[in-house]
C-alpha cells in the first residue's frame, strides 16, 4: 500500500520484478561508516514487508543529504512483519520499521514498539492521515484504497460486466473467480474484510463472507501470490497458473499494468485491468522509531526523508501509493490510470483495535478451517 500501500496498500513494487533488498550502495565515503547499525554507525536499517521500493537514486540522495547509507531488511508481508516485530520488541532487528497501516497500528502500538518522535515536515503532511497525533509514535507516509481489481480482457472475451460492489461479488456470474489474501497475514486480505464489516454491519459480515465462500472465493496467504501469481490481470503473473480475474489489490493497481505491459502500448486508451470502485477501503502506511534502536539519530534522519519532497514524489511509481504530503504532485500515468475514490469504507482506529482479532478468529473459522 498503501498501505500498505495503496495501499499500500498499499504496494506493487515486489510483483513487478523489484529486487528482494535494496540498499543506497555505499557509505558515500564516510570515514568509520559501519554495518553494525551500532551507536555512531553510518548505517541505518529500515524494517519494512516486502513491497517496500525506492529508487536507488532517492536513496543515494539520503545519503549525500546525511551520512547514513539505508539497509533495507524485508520481512513478509505486512502482517507477518508486525509479527516479527512484536516478537523482537526491545532488541529490534532495525532502526526505522515501515509498512503498519491503520488495520495493524493498535497491536504495534499496544505492544510498544515504538519510540515517540516528531518527525520534521509533519505540518505538510495531510491531518486524516495522522491517527497518532497526541503521541507521535508513528508517522504517515502513504496512504491508498484497497480494492478489488479486474482484468478486463477476461470480462470482454466473455462478454460479462465486470463487478463494481461487494454486492455483485456473491452473484453467480462471478463464481470461482476472486482471490482474496488471508485476514490473518496481509494487512490487504485484512482491509478487504474491514471494508465488509463497514459496509454490512457486525450482524451482517459474517452471511456475506458465507456467500462468498459458497461463491467460491480463493484464500492464499499474501498480496503477492494473490496478485503476481493468481492473478490473470498481472503483468508479472504466472500465466500457466493465473486463472483467476478478481483480485484483492489496490485503487492504484492499473497505473502499474500500464507501466509494465508487454508489449507497453505508446498510447493506451484504459489500462488493462480495472477497479470496482464500490468495493474499496482506505489504507495508510506509517514508519516509526523502533523502540530499542541503535542508530536513533539515522532513524530520525530517515522519517524525515520519508515525508519530505524527492521521497513523497518517488513513492506513486515505485510502491503505487499516494503521497500525504500536500501539494506533491503524482505522475502524469498514475493519475490518468489510477482509479479515484470518492466514497471508500472507512473505519476508526478505536474499533479496529476493540474487534480486530475477533472478526480475524471469526473470519478463519469460516475461510479457513
Amino acid at each position: 500500500m498503501p498501505t500498505t500501500h495503496r495501499l499500500v496498500s498499499a504496494a506493487l513494487a515486489a510483483a513487478l520484478g523489484v529486487t528482494a533488498l535494496a540498499a543506497c550502495g555505499s557509505n558515500g565515503g564516510q570515514a568509520g561508516g559501519d554495518s553494525g547499525g551500532g551507536t555512531g554507525s553510518k548505517t541505518v536499517t529500515l524494517v519494512s514487508h516486502d513491497s517496500f521500493a525506492a529508487s536507488p537514486a532517492v536513496l543515494k540522495e539520503f545519503t549525500k543529504e546525511t551520512g547514513y547509507t539505508v539497509k533495507v531488511l524485508k520481512s513478509g508481508d505486512a502482517g507477518e512483519a508486525v509479527n516479527k516485530a512484536v516478537l523482537t520488541k526491545g532488541d529490534p532487528q532495525g532502526d526505522v520499521f515501515f509498512g503498519v497501516d491503520n488495520t495493524l497500528l493498535s497491536r504495534a502500538l499496544d505492544n510498544g514498539l515504538f519510540t515517540p518522535y516528531t518527525a520534521k515536515g509533519l505540518g505538510a503532511v495531510d491531518p486524516s492521515t495522522q491517527l497518532d497525533r497526541a503521541k507521535h509514535r508513528v508517522t504517515p507516509i502513504d496512504s491508498g484504497y484497497l480494492c478489488v481489481n479486474y482484468d478486463r480482457k477476461y470480462f470482454s472475451d466473455h462478454r460479462l460486466a465486470p463487478p463494481s460492489t461487494f454486492a455483485d461479488l456473491v452473484k453467480p456470474q462471478y463464481k470461482n473467480l476472486l482471490v482474496t489474501e488471508n485476514v490473518a497475514t496481509s494487512s490487504p486480505g485484512l482491509g478487504f474484510l474491514l471494508g465488509t464489516v463497514a459496509r454490512y454491519g457486525d450482524h451482517g459480515w459474517q452471511d456475506y463472507w458465507k456467500k462468498l465462500k459458497a461463491n467460491g472465493v480463493q484464500v492464499v496467504d499474501s498480496w503477492e501470490q494473490a496478485y503476481d501469481q493468481d492473478f490473470s490481470g498481472s503483468a508479472g503473473g504466472k500465466k500457466a497458473k493465473a486463472t483467476r480475474p478478481l483480485v484483492v489489490s489496490y485503487a492504484s493497481s492499473p497505473p502499474s499494468e500500464v507501466l509494465y505491459a508487454k508489449p507497453r502500448p505508446k498510447t493506451p486508451a484504459q489500462a488493462p485491468t480495472g477497479v470496482a470502485t464500490g468495493t474499496c477501503f482506505r489504507q495508510i502506511e506509517f514508519a516509526g522509531l523502533l523502540d530499542g534502536a541503535k542508530n536513533t539519530a539515522g532513524g530520525k534522519a530517515l522519517i524525515n526523508f520519508m515525508i519530505g519532497k524527492r521521497f513523497q514524489e518517488d513513492m506513486p511509481l515505485q510502491m503505487f501509493v499516494d503521497p500525504v504530503v500536500e501539494g506533491v504532485r503524482e505522475p502524469a500515468v498514475f493519475t490518468e490510470f489510477g482509479a479515484k475514490i470518492t466514497n471508500g469504507e472507512t473505519m476508526s482506529p478505536s474499533r479496529i483495535a476493540a474487534h480486530r482479532d475477533q472478526w480475524t478468529q471469526a473470519w478463519s473459522s469460516l475461510l479457513v478451517k
